[in-house]
């Protein structure tokens, strides 16, 4: 005769323990409820689409009853003559624009734990801050009439020391700096709050300790502060490295134009071109999976680079 297991009284009290704390903190619970319904019904719901990929989708045969096709899709988007330029624009601009936007706030953070004067300390996070409250269409809006070749302020300086105007939003090369630059002035000073708060956790008595050996500023920079920030450095990193094929599609989408298409079209604008535009609803969920798939290959391959080089890492 089998004997039945037994389980530690320890694991029965346990749960009913946790079950009490719930009971008597079920404010916090319900305060976290719409986050969790968000994410289920938002994120997690319209998964259940994700199956159309492999599937030949039509809309009268609906989801389940569209015939599966398995990797068809994803092999007729590889075999496009437009899938290379539009994966080595994505690449390249994702790839340009961590390149600039992610070392620039943390100099900036640095900059601003450096300054004591409390008003000038309080303007200079407000000017840095305040463009990232600006609306994408108005920042880009603001590109456009700045740039424009007949009324524009940048060729009106152009042309006060001689030169011709030129048309930069016309230029395929200056795609992906207007783009990238733009960035840096819109969301600088919003990403360096989370290292300026690090800063601020800063023990207070290691720069003392260093300006009483006769450390200067830079070096209490070099040896104190940047290791202090290093764990937030690698778990930002690993964040941006694991959306490194996502584009601002909708900062891309506005600054579109024909004259520029082949350096300004990137996974996201084409997945709207043919999903939304044209209807291909299985190809456009397949190439979105590809992104996805993509994404998420690069962040558990930067996150297990991170743990076996230092101790930080998302998990």
């Amino acid at each position: 005769m089998q004997k039945r297991k037994k389980y530690p009284a320890s694991a029965g009290r346990n749960s009913r323990s946790r079950l009490s704390l719930m009971k008597s903190n079920y404010q916090i619970y319900l305060l976290l409820l719409p986050s969790v319904l968000f994410f289920l019904i938002f994120c997690y719901g319209p998964m259940y689409g994700v199956q159309i990929a492999f599937k030949d989708f039509s809309t009268g045969l609906g989801i389940t009853g569209s015939p599966w096709v398995g990797l068809k899709h994803f092999r007729r988007f590889i075999d496009m003559t437009v899938f290379w330029n539009v994966f080595k624009n994505t690449l390249l601009l994702s790839f340009y624009n961590l390149l600039v936007n992610f070392p620039i706030p943390i100099i900036v953070a640095l900059m601003v734990n450096e300054v004591k004067e409390g008003m000038f300390k309080k303007t200079m996070q407000t000017v840095t801050y305040a463009p990232h409250f600006i609306s994408t269409v108005i920042v880009c809006s603001m590109l456009t009439l700045f740039l424009s070749p007949s009324a524009g302020f940048v060729n009106k300086i152009i042309e006060l020391f001689g030169g011709e105007a030129v048309n930069f939003m016309a230029n395929p090369d200056n795609f992906k700096h207007i783009y990238v630059w733009s960035n840096t002035w819109q969301h600088t000073g919003w990403s360096s709050i989370i290292y300026v708060a690090a800063l601020s956790s800063v023990d207070p008595a290691l720069h003392e300790s260093a300006v009483v050996d006769g450390a200067t500023r830079m070096q209490r920079i070099i040896h104190i502060n940047l290791p202090s920030l290093a764990p937030t450095i690698v778990i930002q990193l690993i964040l941006c490295c694991g959306s490194i094929l996502v584009s601002d599609f909708e900062k891309v989408l506005i600054l579109q134009k024909p004259a520029i298409m082949e350096a300004a079209d990137v996974l996201s604008t084409y997945v709207y071109r043919i999903g939304i535009q044209q209807a291909q609803f299985s190809l456009s969920s397949a190439i979105g999976l590809f992104n996805s798939l993509v994404n998420f290959i690069v962040l558990i391959t930067i996150n297990k680079m991170c743990r076996r080089i230092g101790d930080t890492s998302l998990w």
